[in-house]
């Protein structure tokens, strides 16, 4: 045998081997068919708790908030009270110069005086014609002048009195006292700093009955208030304390309504325990009442609600189903039953005539077949959040497939 017939034979020997072992290698690792790309995002129907809440954002206030004022003018002599003093009861906060009052005091006494004085000689002088007139000295009506001189002196010593009391009692309002035992939240005034109480009653002091019961004054917007009743429970938080949560509970729902700007909101007060001090006046508190709570519940994720089939991706999903049912009918021979192409939700021509609560609670959502299609479910809901939605009657079983969004450019989310 030559060298180039041995050459031949030896090339012949590897390339057989080589296609041998391409062969035994695609036997072991078949081929894998390349796989569909999802077309939607989905999540599984499961079973858990749904909390609906109502958020809102209010001030913190202590419940009793006094303001200390003064009914008379003058200046500042004396301070006895500053920012954060817990005062009690009667307890001097500021005088005032007293002055001008103790002038005033004197000239009334002296008034007075002068007015029983006067009192005094129309007593003497009817008295006196009384006598003539028995004798006949003087005229009836002489004795007549004299009593009336004498009732003008008791009036004038009334009018005296009176006066005497309005000088004493400014002088005792020019020593400003609390009103209630509690702590002061403000003071607006300073020493010999003069007050004027001619055009309104100015605010000294603002003081706080108890900063252990405060309470949150939010406004909540008309849509959500439908939900509230007195006795709900609440958490909130401040930003003094991100990590912690506060409890509170409604105390009261206002009925006047707040309008600005055409939004209607409501007043709500909530009462909280602040035993420990930490919460202060003024703090902006963001609250969430708790409306609803229900366990162990069928729920599905509340952006399902909102997912909508394009015209686009309809016509995609006919079109997919009539391929995929004709390679079927290929590989069996049996002829596929041709299915109707289910069209956009429509809004309801019935609708004024169903009932406002039925039509507010029933949808129409897309879950996964058996064929990765979309197929439409008419559900109705109960409890509500931003997360989950509880499913109280439709085709809807545990752990199917229902569909959140699409992951192709040409399907609408409303």
């Amino acid at each position: 045998m030559s060298l180039f017939t041995k050459k031949r034979v030896i090339i012949s020997v590897v390339l057989l081997a080589a296609a041998v072992g391409a062969a035994l290698y695609l036997q072991a690792n078949p081929r894998k068919p390349k796989e569909e790309e999802p077309k939607y995002k989905f999540a599984l129907v499961e079973k858990g708790n749904i909390t609906q809440t109502v958020t809102a954002s209010g001030t913190l206030n202590p419940v009793a908030l006094i303001n200390v004022g003064s009914q008379v003018s003058g200046t500042v002599l004396d301070l006895k009270a500053d920012f954060n003093d817990r005062v009690k009861k009667g307890q001097i906060l500021l005088t005032l110069d007293p002055t001008i009052f103790n002038a005033q005091i004197k000239q009334s006494e002296a008034s007075l005086a002068s007015a029983e004085s006067s009192r005094r000689l129309a007593l003497a002088n009817m008295e006196r014609n009384q006598k003539l007139v028995t004798q006949n000295y003087i005229s009836g009506s002489a004795l007549d002048q004299t009593k009336r001189e004498l009732e003008v002196a008791d009036a004038n010593i009334k009018l005296a009195k009176a006066q005497l009391e309005r000088v004493q009692a400014d002088f005792n309002n020019s020593v400003i006292r609390s009103p209630i035992d509690g702590v002061i939240i403000k003071r607006t005034i300073d020493l010999g700093q003069t007050v004027a109480a001619s055009f309104q009653t100015p605010n000294l002091f603002q003081i706080a009955k108890d900063l252990t019961k405060m309470q949150i004054d939010t406004s909540v917007s008309e849509a959500d208030v439908g939900a509230l009743k007195a006795g709900l429970a609440a958490r909130f938080v401040v930003d003094a304390y991100p990590d912690r949560e506060f409890e509170a509970t409604l105390r009261q729902f206002r009925l006047a309504a707040n309008v600005q700007q055409n939004v209607v909101t409501y007043t709500v007060v909530l009462d909280v325990e602040n035993k420990d001090e930490l919460l202060k006046p003024g703090m902006t508190a963001q609250v969430r009442l708790v409306v609803g709570n229900k366990q162990n519940v069928l729920r599905i994720p509340t952006a399902a609600l909102r997912f909508k089939l394009s015209e686009e991706d309809l016509a995609k999903e006919a079109k997919a189903k009539k391929a995929q049912d004709k390679a079927q009918e290929e590989k069996t021979g049996v002829k596929q039953k041709e299915e109707p192409v289910v069209p956009a939700p429509e809004p309801e021509d019935d609708i004024a005539f169903r009932s406002k609560n039925e039509v507010s609670r029933s949808f129409k959502i897309y879950k996964l077949d058996d064929k990765n299609q979309a197929k439409p479910v008419d559900i109705k809901i109960g409890l509500s959040n931003f997360r989950y939605t509880e499913v109280v009657s439709g085709e809807l079983n545990l752990n199917d497939k229902v569909i959140t969004r699409s992951l192709g450019k040409t399907s609408t989310e409303k």
